[in-house]
């Protein structure tokens, strides 16, 4: 298969979207990286349409065309019939000026091939009996029954895409011409290559705009009128049928857009549940204008319809019907499947995932599969991994993180912004005395605590840390810190419990105080004594004096 699609790594960061949306999942994880399974995919385009990092780019092919400009045969370019739904207002004779200036010799409509397959189509349900024919103008259809559902084969219809058979047309009238696709298609980038001989380039329109936007060259905004035309009609759903007549009797025409639709309708036939019945079938919802380059850049599906119904006319072009022989197209099987693991296997990566028992399995789509058990055996044939569990990543970083808040020797509780308890770990329970968690999830804080710090915070912005609080409620003192987080809306209190820090201060500061009223108690009293012993000695130190002038007094007398 061609290498139509490519990865720039860079960009691709883990969103799984491609996964979610490729309807075969042929999608690989490697190294948090998007890889394309080339032998899986059907080339419907849909991981190019969603990537919303654009990781996943349409190979170029604008060089490929210039060099068969430049080898000196002429270059025709077989223009898809949706241009006119991309090209607002051109027709295809202004097409053909703007192409001719960038070097092509001419500009022809692929619905010109269109009308030689439907033609074909016609002939056989009329001629070949068969009971169940599938349209073969889809490649990624194509794809999808060679690849998924290789005993539809014989129902699809061997015909040329109207892509080959208007370029096996140009070379039939023109032997020395060289042949362009131009259309909003990647998988018919795929079908040229696979099929040699008939195009020998395709580019998609983003292609041709920018080739047109280097050059400087414009598309006049001129509508031509062309009543037979009314193959111009295919790129709609619906498209092949509208052209078709319809008038064998007992068959049924139904058109099915959607690779999902289309692989029901594919069971269904595998199932034998349907029978005479011809089915154009398209792999873009809205069939060829819902291409995965018109719905990228141009995504106007009612808009679009509109221009290529009122673009087309009522009658068929007119064509050369080729020999059915030179139609003729082949499709055999394409070997793509991977071994589906054993029980065992599949059993072990579950159980990887977080998933014992049947009731674990989500099977929630994050990841791009449809069930658990189709992740678990994509990752034992080592196209998934387990990392893309977003339920198991959210659990186990949910399990960490309430592992490190629950067991924090901090109080924590978180309010949303109408003061509503959110979260409370065990922690600040047991500080506010309360059972269980669940006795004040969902109540307001002013049951518990008082909320005047938690206004003051979410009312400014401005952080509150270590403010100590006693919670006479509680008969606790703690030091609170409170947040506001603007990006979630959560008040965040984180209450450090220092009860027993203060009980010891407390209890340092009255034996402190003891201390001091002991100390004092014993200085009043020493001061009272030496008081009282002063008082005495002063007493006895008189009494003395007095005898001893007495005795003086006497002994002068003598």
């Amino acid at each position: 298969m061609a290498n139509c699609l490519t990865l720039k790594k860079s960009n691709c960061k883990n969103c799984y979207k491609c996964i979610r949306n490729c309807p075969v999942k042929a999608i690989r994880f490697s190294g948090n990286q998007a890889h394309i399974i080339g032998n899986e995919c059907i080339l419907c385009g849909r991981c190019f349409v969603v990537c919303p990092q654009n990781a996943k780019e349409i190979v170029d092919s604008t060089e490929n065309a210039k060099v068969l400009i430049q080898s000196g045969d002429p270059v025709i370019v077989s223009l898809a019939p949706s241009f006119v739904a991309n090209y607002e207002g051109a027709g295809i004779d202004a097409m053909r000026r703007a192409l001719q200036k960038l070097g092509f010799a001419d500009v022809e409509e692929t619905a010109i091939g269109a009308t030689i397959v439907k033609s074909e189509y016609e002939r056989i349900l009329l001629e070949d009996g068969r009971d169940v024919v599938i349209s073969s103008c889809c490649h990624s259809i194509n794809l999808l029954i060679q690849k998924y559902y290789p005993k539809e084969l014989p129902y699809l219809a061997d015909v040329m895409s109207p892509m080959q058979a208007h370029c096996f047309d140009i070379k039939r009238r023109n032997p020395k011409a060289k042949t362009v696709f131009i259309g909003p298609c990647v998988a018919k980038k795929d079908e040229a290559e696979h099929y040699e001989g008939l195009v020998d380039a395709v580019l998609t329109f983003e292609e041709l705009s920018k080739w047109l936007k280097a050059e400087r060259i414009e598309i006049e905004r001129e509508l031509d009128a062309t009543e037979e035309s009314r193959a111009r009609f295919f790129p709609t759903t619906g498209g092949v049928l509208k052209t078709m007549t319809q008038d064998i009797p007992g068959f049924t025409y139904m058109a099915i857009d959607g690779v999902e639709n289309c692989m029901r309708a594919l069971e269904d036939i595998e199932n034998g549940k349907i029978h005479k019945c011809f089915i154009e079938m398209s792999a873009c919802i809205g069939s060829c204008i819902g291409g995965p380059v018109m719905e990228k850049f141009h995504r106007s599906p009612v808009m679009d319809y509109m221009s290529v119904a009122q673009y087309a006319g009522e009658r068929d072009f007119r064509v050369e019907q080729p020999d059915s022989l030179m139609l003729k197209k082949h499709f055999t099987a394409i070997e793509h499947r991977l071994l589906i693991p054993a029980e065992y296997e599949i059993s072990a990566v579950l159980r990887q995932m977080g998933k014992f028992k049947p009731s674990d399995e989500l099977n929630c789509g994050s990841c791009g599969y449809n069930t658990c058990r189709e992740k678990a055996i994509a990752i034992c044939q080592g196209k998934a991994e387990i990392s893309m569990c977003l339920p198991y990543l959210k659990e186990k970083a949910e399990s960490f993180s309430d592992t490190v808040v629950r067991h924090s020797p901090s109080g924590l509780i978180v309010l949303n912004e109408n003061l509503e308890v959110q979260q409370i770990n065990l922690a600040a329970q047991r500080i506010m005395n309360i059972r269980a968690e669940s006795d004040v999830l969902g109540e307001s804080v002013v049951r518990i605590l008082d909320p005047s710090v938690f206004l003051q915070v979410k009312k400014t912005g401005r952080t509150v840390r270590d403010q100590k609080v006693y919670l006479a409620e509680y008969k606790r003192y703690v030091e609170q810190t409170v947040v506001y987080d603007s990006e979630s809306h959560l008040l965040i209190g984180i209450l450090r419990d220092i009860t027993e820090t203060e009980s010891e201060r407390e209890r340092k500061t009255r034996l402190h105080q003891q201390t001091i009223e002991v100390a004092d108690t014993v200085v009043e009293k020493q001061m009272r004594i030496v008081q009282e012993i002063a008082s005495l000695l002063g007493e006895t130190a008189a009494e003395t004096k007095i005898a001893l002038t007495k005795l003086k007094e006497s002994i002068g007398d003598e």
